[in-house]
């Protein structure tokens, strides 16, 4: 899928909640130019593990980028940067909510120079208001949002997710607004600033929660593994570990009983019901679970699917990469990078069908740049001589191929 060709973003982003958006926007075709501030570049890239000297959290979110590194405190630097501002479609940053203005790059200077370009931005708490100047960590936006107050079980303490998920579905809503925003500037020829906030996507997800609370004035509590509303749901023990089992339906929870070898389950006072089962599902967990340590999760999955009941087991991630569903579904593709060698990558997730998609479309036409790899050729290409380039390097008002950071001690 290559929809977006043509269509030139310039990315000021660090760290995940913007390069992770303008990563699907680059898989979908964007020429996206990453501009990292010299001379140490994108924060990340002293983010740990590494893999021979490189940031495993920087490969994770820049694919299909070409690099670029400028002083931005320098004038000559920040110049540069609104001429690429000039000739390009998109910009996309994350700075805390009055930085751009503050370098002279806010939207309104940007789009009187450029008046097709859209803005993304993402901050943490939003554009404005009492607490827009707070900074953003995704697990200081997660207990704000009332999201780890929801994760964990009930006698335990709050937990964050195991991925950013503030970061990433901030970045995944700005992804669906800069595209509208193309889109709507198809109709009327003008640009426009379009943006999220950490806080905002994670309130976004509260979903049920948030509206049981609307509706109900219900507070939700934390309930592990189990579903708050719905059981038997959730996480259950087999022979060998553990696997999720989703039987949502009153059909299902009579197969269920009758594949466990349980009949006498749906006649008891306590399981008549659903709502019956939800105030009794510890005890009704024991009976299950009972059954289950008789086989193991694999065989257990099998059954369970073959008699039309949601389950599966809990992976790790080893399993995950292994697993022939998600080998099938080319979820994870090999490319070539010149320093580490064959480089394997999560693809960002979305497919296109029919004849166009019949056969394998490569996700990955670039690896990750190394800082500053592209800072010449984007130049040239923006309408710089070899002259003004070598005065911006000389200077260090630019930066060509630079050392990447030191691995953080």
């Amino acid at each position: 899928m290559q929809a977006l060709q043509g269509i030139k973003i310039i990315d000021l982003s660090r760290a995940l909640s913007g390069p992770f958006c303008s990563m699907a926007l680059a898989d979908m075709g964007a020429d996206v130019i990453k501009v990292e501030s010299g001379p140490c570049g994108d924060m990340s890239r002293s983010w740990g593990p590494f893999d021979r000297g490189i940031s495993t959290y920087y490969l994770s979110c820049n694919r299909n980028k070409r690099g670029i590194c400028l002083d931005l405190r320098n004038p000559q630097g920040l110049a540069t940067l609104l001429t690429l501002i000039d000739g390009a479609d998109v910009v996309i940053e994350n700075f805390k909510p009055g930085t751009m203005a503050a370098m002279g790059l806010g939207y309104d200077v940007l789009s009187a120079r450029n008046p097709r370009l859209v803005m993304g931005s993402i901050n943490a708490f939003g554009a404005d208001g009492p607490l827009s100047g707070w900074p953003g960590f995704d697990q200081i936006a997660q207990g704000y949002s009332g999201v780890m107050s929801l994760t964990g079980f009930a006698d335990g303490d709050p937990t964050r997710t195991g991925t950013a998920i503030g970061d990433m579905s901030s970045g995944m809503w700005l992804t669906s607004a800069i595209l509208a925003a193309l889109l709507e500037r198809e109709r009327t020829g003008s640009g426009q600033h379009v943006g999220s906030s950490l806080l905002a996507s994670l309130v976004g997800l509260l979903s049920v929660h948030g509206q049981r609370y609307l509706s109900l004035g219900e507070i939700p509590q934390r309930t592990g593994n189990a579903h708050s509303v719905i059981a038997p749901y959730g996480v259950f023990e087999t022979a060998d570990g553990p696997l999720n089992l989703a039987p949502i339906t009153a059909d299902m929870w009579l197969r269920l009983c009758q594949l466990l070898e349980l009949p006498g389950l749906p006649d008891d006072p306590r399981f008549a019901s659903n709502e019956t089962r939800v105030a009794h599902r510890d005890a009704l967990k024991t009976l299950l679970e009972a059954r289950l340590k008789t086989r193991s999760k694999r065989e257990w999955s099998e059954l369970f699917i073959e008699a039309g009941l949601p389950a599966g087991p809990i992976n790790t991630v080893d399993e995950v990469f292994a697993d022939p569903q998600v080998l099938h579904c080319r979820l994870v593709e090999t490319t070539e990078h010149p320093t580490l060698g064959a480089l394997r990558q999560v693809v960002t997730p979305v497919s296109s069908y029919g004849a166009v998609a019949a056969a394998p479309v490569r996700v990955t036409r670039r690896v990750p740049p190394a800082l500053g790899e592209h800072t010449a050729e984007v130049l040239r290409e923006a309408g710089f001589g070899q002259a003004a380039i070598d005065a911006l390097l000389a200077s260090k008002a630019a930066y060509q191929g630079a050392a990447p950071m030191a691995e953080a001690a």
